[in-house]
């Protein structure tokens, strides 16, 4: 539903967006990540027609938003970085404002108040509500048409825990039958929500995969965690390193009679848990404790991405009209 073709997007001297390409299908929910500065806001204003590219292609359900942004936005439902609203209307009447302009009613009005929890404040005015209503009611105006695509810009922002994980329970049952894509820099949201993440850094997408698939790639995925008895600590992982495809042996503890740390199989290689339990058993050593590490989500993002520091400054102003941040 969603078809991004080699994108890029410049601000005067600085390349924000790097000939970037994706899908999203009906029925994925697909998280953006990336450090600030990364691309991720620009690349879902350009997305939703909200800026115009430098060069590459946007589809939406097969209409080029470039030649029909209309058509395209009417698919669509959005919620930016910093979603404007009317200060002195009541919640009820904003969300009326925006189903009068899009062609709907009250029942719609009334469904979006009660999918984004917006019952006790409906009658207040928005500016006596606080950050994570005036969040909530952002969001409720951008699935009040109950779009077929939604663009979600850091949709959990000043929500407290319970407000974050109910959004996140939302976005995750909207996600059976819409197309969603949503910034966010919370990686256990993606665990949480997504069906597919996109790493992107300095504008160019750097990871593309299921969540379990890109957690596989972390340096740590796949190793052993073992407490091991019977045998002095130096012994034990002298026996460990001999085990074929084997990396490394990080020690964590050892002492006269035991041993605890980590087993890091070779990429070519993997050493699965039997084989350190065979050794136990032939040595006649007591196997404690056999873990198998997963991989981290943060560990593959601080991998892929760059940390130097004139990566780590680059949350600057973009040399465009709208004076944007890149993010």
């Amino acid at each position: 539903m969603i078809s991004v073709r080699n994108l890029s997007k410049s601000f005067g001297q600085k390349l924000a967006v790097d000939d970037i390409s994706f899908e999203v299908k009906k029925g994925e929910v697909l998280g953006f990540l990336g450090p600030n500065g990364a691309g991720k806001s620009t690349t879902m204003r350009m997305v939703t027609g909200y800026l115009p590219p430098t060069s590459g292609e946007v589809f939406i359900d097969g209409i080029n938003v470039a030649e029909n942004s209309i058509g395209a936005k009417q698919k669509i439902g959005y919620l930016p970085e910093a979603a404007p609203l009317y200060s002195d209307m009541t919640v009820s009447s904003f969300l009326s404002f925006i189903a009068e302009l899009r062609g709907k009613g009250k029942s719609d009005v009334e469904a979006a108040i009660d999918i984004c929890f917006l019952g006790p404040v409906k009658r207040q005015s928005i500016d006596t509500l606080s950050k994570g209503y005036r969040h909530r009611t952002c969001l409720a105006q951008s699935i009040l048409h109950d779009p077929e695509i939604l663009v979600l810009d850091e949709p959990t922002d000043g929500l407290d825990p319970n407000q974050k994980q109910e959004v996140r329970n939302l976005i995750k049952r909207m996600g059976e039958d819409k197309a969603i894509i949503f910034s966010t820099h919370i990686l256990e949201e993606v665990e949480a929500a997504c069906t597919r993440a996109i790493i992107i850094d300095q504008g160019r997408v750097v990871a593309d995969g299921a969540p379990n698939d890109l957690k596989a790639k972390a340096s740590g995925s796949g190793s052993h965690t073992v407490k091991i008895s019977g045998m002095a600590g130096s012994g034990i992982r002298s026996e460990l390193s001999s085990i074929s495809g084997v990396k490394m042996v990080r020690e964590f503890a050892s002492s006269e009679s035991s041993f605890s740390g980590q087993v890091i199989p070779s990429k070519k290689i993997n050493t699965n848990g039997e084989s350190i339990f065979n050794l136990c058993k032939e040595k006649g050593l007591l196997l404690e404790e056999l873990r198998v590490e997963e991989g981290r989500l943060d560990e593959v993002f601080r991998e892929i991405t760059k940390t130097d520091t004139e990566i780590s400054e680059r949350n600057v102003k973009e040399e465009d009209p709208e004076k944007v941040v890149q993010d």
